[in-house]
């Protein structure tokens, strides 16, 4: 099964993060189940990511529509676009590593989005709406690393838009079978033992696993 891990912590090189933690604990748990297979890793923090502003995706895609030629400059952001497409949709599994940036995504994952949402590619505009293509048995993990607890049914629990975006993308937009969610939550929060938090989170990341490639 052709898995892709998307890195969206700013500081990806430091093991230290919680969320990066997630991802080695994702990484051994995939190891010792499919140990002749590999997994491709993306760090969006230490490449170039197209963003959709005039200068760049939402100016390229309106120089194509009107069928004018491309600068050199574009011509590369929009290579970068389509090997960022493609390599997606070429995957079966996506597992997206993250700190919860001001209750929401990083903005390098949010980049990455725009990409990726792509009307004709991964999904399609019809007269009842947007229906997803991303129908063929595609799931996706998030682990996510927050300083609050999201799930006391409390303020904070509205307030992980995160988890909301992420989520409606994916399995509304984009019709993917399966969004999971691991969250090692609550490790800015008085009174949380850090360390067994992060032993919940990764017990709570064995079960979601097996859910993952059953």
């Amino acid at each position: 099964m052709q898995t892709l891990i998307i890195n969206a912590h700013p500081d990806f090189r430091n093991t230290a993060h919680y969320s990066i933690q997630l991802e080695q604990a994702f990484l051994q748990h995939f190891r010792s189940r499919f140990p002749e297979d590999t997994v491709d890793i993306i760090n969006l923090y230490d490449m170039v990511i197209p963003q959709a502003t005039v200068p760049e995706l939402l100016g390229i895609w309106e120089k194509q529509a009107q069928h004018v030629t491309l600068s050199a400059r574009e011509q590369q952001l929009f290579a970068i676009n389509q090997q960022l497409l493609q390599q997606f949709k070429a995957h079966h599994r996506i597992v997206i590593a993250m700190p919860l940036h001001n209750f929401n995504v990083p903005a390098r994952l949010k980049d990455y989005i725009d990409n990726i949402l792509v009307a004709r590619e991964t999904f399609r505009y019809t007269e009842n709406g947007s229906v997803g293509l991303m129908t063929n048995d595609y799931r996706v993990m998030l682990l996510q690393a927050s300083g609050s607890i999201y799930t006391r049914n409390d303020r904070y629990t509205p307030m992980e838009f995160s988890r909301l975006y992420l989520d409606k993308m994916f399995t509304e937009i984009m019709g993917f079978d399966q969004f999971e969610i691991v969250r090692a939550q609550g490790l800015q929060t008085q009174g949380v033992d850090v360390p067994q938090a992060l032993k919940q989170a990764k017990v709570d990341l064995a079960a979601a696993f097996e859910r993952f490639y059953n």
